[in-house]
């Protein structure tokens, strides 16, 4: 079968646009606006600056109330446009949902002003407003249009943020971190969104090698030669049915001037770039079109380790991005077939659509083996449809060993508001794990799902501080909202790159 690709085509768009953010203590600086919030909360007087007969009872005739995420257009140059916000902008995701809500409302305007004197005196910090106000901009314009021949949407270009002389210096930082973590999301976006046909792992490898070093990465490419010598059988074992390559990214970001006294993280990404399920094929439905965002913890991974050195990170990072598509053929894995991971682990192969703990496995161990040991390993996987059972498209499944790692990522999710919530990771049902002919299965029962899968990883952690997020419901938005986008989320992204710029060694 031959399948014609555009030569010029470019999977990762969002890295060529460029959103000009200003920092002013004077609505009038910068560029012309096209459109300028005003925020308003849900009682309490008007914000100045309206027209004189325009009151709460004119608002509400019109069913403007000021609700949370309300938003009403005056006529105008520059367009004034009302945005509800509640009980007001105290809080830094306050401020984010309520600028990505005025970006979709003035959907045509290319420049926007954004007032933040009031979200700082409600006890928002200047910083974290300034920051949440350019990644809710800049996410909420997000559209992956790289294969559409006349794209639509109208490409922000211009954000002034207004806020007070005394918080002029800290807003200006948190712009940088937002347009860093902004672009963060969005690269892992692009990734995810791309067809696997247009992105698989041999692709997806030559994109890390290309841009890694840009970021201050290095970047180390395993093809399947060297994943047979290091007896990666997971990784082999899920693409034995695959015509596409497999493939292995280590990315490795050093902070200067460290001396190896840095703490060392891990990061494992679970990298299946389709999952048809294998032998275990996945039912004809919206589901399986959705499966090439199966390697989101790849590039979630990826994305977030771009943004280290700008965020001045001083923590030693290696990542491992475990990458293959899992298809079924004569060649596939079969169902009763036992794969031996990297170390000698064996694994029954009870159902090949539970594969993305085969290749994470493999990582997993890789990541103990290093000559500096790791000082705890995180990973990241769209890995089982009870965590999205349980906890639905908003919060994401979060297990750990350690206290100290699960609140440090409780930490970065709330800093984020990428959400999520502990599991626990009870011991009572690795039983369910035995295996007749191998070490362990590589499915349990039928109930607690979630956790069985993460108890299967943790077999493979050496008893090093470990994490483990379950992205499967938060890996798509199925319609805008906010600053989501139709598509993928880029979840984790941020989330990793906050806790490891943030991350200390747990004490053991």
């Amino acid at each position: 079968m031959t399948v014609v690709i555009d030569s010029d085509f470019n999977p990762v768009p969002s890295l060529a646009r460029e959103v000009e953010v200003t920092v002013a203590v004077n609505a009038d600086a910068g560029r012309s606006p096209s459109a300028l919030a005003v925020f308003v909360a849900d009682e309490g007087a008007l914000p100045e600056g309206l027209p004189g007969d325009l009151d709460r009872e004119a608002l509400a005739a019109v069913g403007f109330t000021g609700k949370k995420g309300q938003t009403l257009a005056l006529p105008g140059t520059p367009v004034r446009v009302l945005v509800g916000v509640g009980s007001g902008l105290s809080t830094a995701a306050a401020v984010r949902d309520a600028v990505a809500a005025l970006t979709r409302a003035a959907k045509e305007s290319e420049a926007l002003v954004v007032p933040l004197g009031d979200a700082v005196s409600a006890g928002a910090e200047p910083l974290a407003a300034a920051q949440a106000a350019t990644e809710g901009a800049i996410l909420s314009r997000y559209r992956y249009d790289a294969l559409t021949s006349d794209p639509k949407t109208v490409q922000l270009t211009s954000l002034t943020i207004v806020v007070d002389e005394a918080d002029e210096e800290q807003a200006d930082l948190g712009v940088e971190r937002g347009l860093v973590l902004a672009r963060t999301a969005s690269l892992a976006r692009d990734l995810a969104n791309t067809p696997p046909r247009h992105l698989s792992a041999v692709k997806f490898a030559e994109i890390a090698r290309e841009l890694g070093p840009r970021f201050g990465l290095e970047v180390e490419v395993f093809d399947r030669e060297a994943l047979i010598e290091l007896g990666c059988g997971g990784l082999l074992g899920v693409n034995a049915g695959s015509v596409e390559e497999p493939r292995m990214v280590k990315l490795r970001f050093s902070p200067e001037g460290s001396g190896g006294d840095a703490p060392h993280l891990a990061l494992v990404g679970k990298g299946i770039m389709y999952d048809s399920g294998g032998i275990s094929l996945k039912p004809s439905n919206a589901m399986h079109a959705a499966m090439k965002l199966d390697m989101m913890g790849a590039a979630a991974v990826f994305s977030a380790m771009t943004a280290l050195r700008e965020l001045g990170a001083q923590t030693a990072v290696t990542g491992w991005l475990m990458c293959t598509d899992n298809m079924p053929s004569g060649s596939a894995t079969k169902l009763g077939d036992v794969l031996t991971i990297r170390g000698g682990t064996t694994v029954e192969v009870k159902n090949t659509d539970a594969e993305g703990r085969l290749v994470m496995a493999d990582g997993l161990v890789l990541a103990t083996e290093e000559a500096r040991r790791p000082d705890a390993i995180v990973d990241i996987a769209t890995l089982t449809g009870a965590a999205m059972a349980a906890l639905g498209t908003r919060s994401a499944a979060m297990l750990a060993n350690d206290d100290a790692v699960a609140a440090q990522l409780e930490a970065a999710a709330e800093t984020t508001d990428e959400t999520i919530w502990r599991l626990p990771l009870d011991h009572r049902y690795r039983d369910q794990l035995k295996s007749s002919v191998a070490d362990l299965s590589n499915i349990g029962g039928q109930y607690a799902g979630a956790i069985l899968a993460a108890l299967f990883l943790n077999e493979f952690v050496d008893e090093l501080p470990w994490g483990h997020l379950d992205i499967a419901g938060t890996m798509q938005a199925e319609s805008d909202d906010l600053w989501r986008s139709t598509g993928s989320t880029g979840f984790g992204a941020r989330l990793l790159a906050e806790f490891a710029t943030g991350f200390e060694a747990p004490k053991r």
